[in-house]
């Protein structure tokens, strides 16, 4: 082969293996594939798995309200999470959303017929996966700190006023109060909440947003992270099912 023929070679084989780098550094490190903001919308779709609500089987006023009245316990599996969100500066790639989830997830409410008396759930955040391995292992170490405090809880503060319980369908927004413990620290918070009674679920959707500082968390550190903000939110899918 001419010296002209194996130059051409050459730079042939340095443009495949440039293309194979480039397609290689988006797949496992600038390709985001964080999903959207929680949904009521997303919740039922999910928590229906493509099969119609089943309604409040014929039950109105009294009798659907006494019905419901009881212990209402999170379904686990990959319809129910706890996670976060935050917005950090990546080295090479620019802004990016973080966004971690895990399904370790339990808890109930009760319900007296004519309120939520009360709600406890309780996250294993040592389970939180995002779309980053590396990231995962740093928060056992960094920020939340999950070898040191592996879960994170919610509890209602104050009880919940249902005057008339929803038509399966209808959607319900609410703010709701309770007491967050976080990395060990536990602080008053407020939610914002949306449910739906579907499919014989009580599914409920929320966020809040989460200073670091008020839970003695410190922003990470990594030579591929250039910064991070200084709050995230802490969001949340849970779906319920009427405790036998």
């Amino acid at each position: 082969m001419s010296k002209r023929g194996k130059l051409l070679g050459a730079l042939g084989v340095l443009a495949i293996a440039g293309v194979i780098g480039a397609s290689a550094l988006y797949y496992f490190v600038i390709r985001n594939d964080s999903p959207d903001a929680v949904s009521i919308d997303g919740a039922i779709q999910a928590a229906r798995n493509g099969t119609p609500g089943a309604g409040n089987n014929g039950q109105t006023g009294d009798d659907r309200d006494r019905a419901m009245a009881g212990t209402w316990r999170v379904v686990p599996g990959a319809n129910s999470f706890v996670g976060y969100r935050v917005q950090e500066e990546l080295a090479g790639i620019g802004s990016s959303t973080a966004v971690g989830r895990s399904n370790g997830v339990d808890g109930n409410l009760q319900f007296d017929g004519d309120k939520i008396t009360a709600v406890q759930v309780t996250a294993d955040l040592t389970q939180l996966k995002s779309d980053k391995a590396p990231r995962d292992g740093q928060l056992k170490r960094q920020a939340i700190e999950t070898d040191k405090f592996p879960s994170a809880t919610f509890a209602l503060s104050s009880p919940i006023d249902i005057k008339d319980v929803p038509d399966a369908g209808s959607k319900v927004t609410q703010d709701v109060k309770g007491k967050l413990t976080l990395h060990g620290v536990t602080k008053d918070v407020s939610l914002s909440v949306q449910g739906v009674l579907d499919n014989n679920q009580v599914i409920v959707v929320g966020s809040t947003q989460v200073q670091f500082a008020d839970y003695n968390i410190q922003k990470p550190q990594s030579q591929a992270v250039l910064g991070v903000e200084d709050k995230g939110v802490m969001e949340f899918q849970l779906v319920f099912a009427k405790a036998a």
